[in-house]
């Protein structure tokens, strides 16, 4: 059962048009829109789902925010992986808990926390400081101390190589950054044999660049595969049943292979 909502949690407003607003609540705070405002004090106290009033008689429905609405509208400098791919990522390279995960380009944290959800622990490589820094702030933001003990972050450059974790080796690997390839050579060094490798890349040619790399370390990568996750949502309502207009169709290209050996 979820515990009354508290100052400094996050909540999701969503209007009578299913329109959602990220808020952090705040003792003295206020919730601004064009339809007035409502005060925080009328949220605090109160559990999912109830309802709240503004100023100028608009509704508000009063949510905790899933992990979906929050990679949504979370803080963000770079662009996020948004969630039709995350979920399959997070399949495609079977996280677990426990697992020990190698992360270049952590970008805003989307699938940094998508990963510490399941229970996974992370070394991320970033270049940018202003990056790192907001996807760390985000996960402690959404999941916690628990989480955030769990992700490590560095400014480094991984086409320039990977440093051995402390704990032995690498269970998993998650690339999102511009050429993947160049990380690649590098992490057989780093992985435990059976470990799984997944590059998500905007363009098909960086994908094909991807499969060209894992195929020429002949013996070291198998089961490699390429894929897309394509989002149609359909309107329902009476009888009128029929795909939405619009699709989510290409974001991002899934590539994905597994370790064999290191000879």
């Amino acid at each position: 059962m979820s515990h009354p909502f508290e100052v400094g949690d996050r909540v999701m407003f969503v209007d009578s048009k299913e329109r959602r607003y990220l808020v952090t609540l705040e003792e003295s705070g206020e919730f601004h829109s064009h339809a007035g405002f409502v005060p925080h004090a009328a949220v605090i106290g109160s559990r999912d789902g109830a309802t709240v009033e503004s100023t100028k008689g608009a509704r508000y429905v009063v949510l905790r925010p899933t992990l979906e609405d929050f990679v949504l509208e979370m803080p963000r400098g770079a662009q996020v992986i948004y969630p039709k791919d995350l979920a399959p990522i997070a399949m495609l390279a079977d996280i677990a808990p426990g697992h020990l995960v190698f992360e270049s380009g952590v970008g805003s944290g989307a699938m940094s926390m998508t990963m510490l959800r399941a229970g996974a622990r992370i070394v991320g490589y970033e270049l940018r400081e202003d990056f790192a820094r907001r996807a760390q702030n985000n996960v402690a933001s959404f999941l916690g101390v628990d989480a955030a003990t769990r992700f490590e972050v560095s400014i480094r450059d991984s086409y320039l190589g990977i440093d051995s974790p402390v704990e032995g080796k690498f269970d998993r690997a998650v690339l999102d950054l511009p050429e993947p390839w160049q990380v690649v050579p590098h992490l057989a060094h780093v992985m435990h044999t059976g470990g799984v490798v997944v590059a998500y890349t905007p363009s098909i040619t960086q994908a094909v660049k991807v499969r060209e790399v894992l195929s020429r370390q002949r013996g070291q990568w198998v089961g490699m595969r390429t894929l897309e996750v394509l989002h149609r949502t359909w309107h329902i309502e009476g009888e009128s049943v029929r795909p939405d207009h619009r699709m989510v169709a290409h974001t991002g290209f899934l590539t994905t292979a597994r370790l064999l050996n290191v000879g």
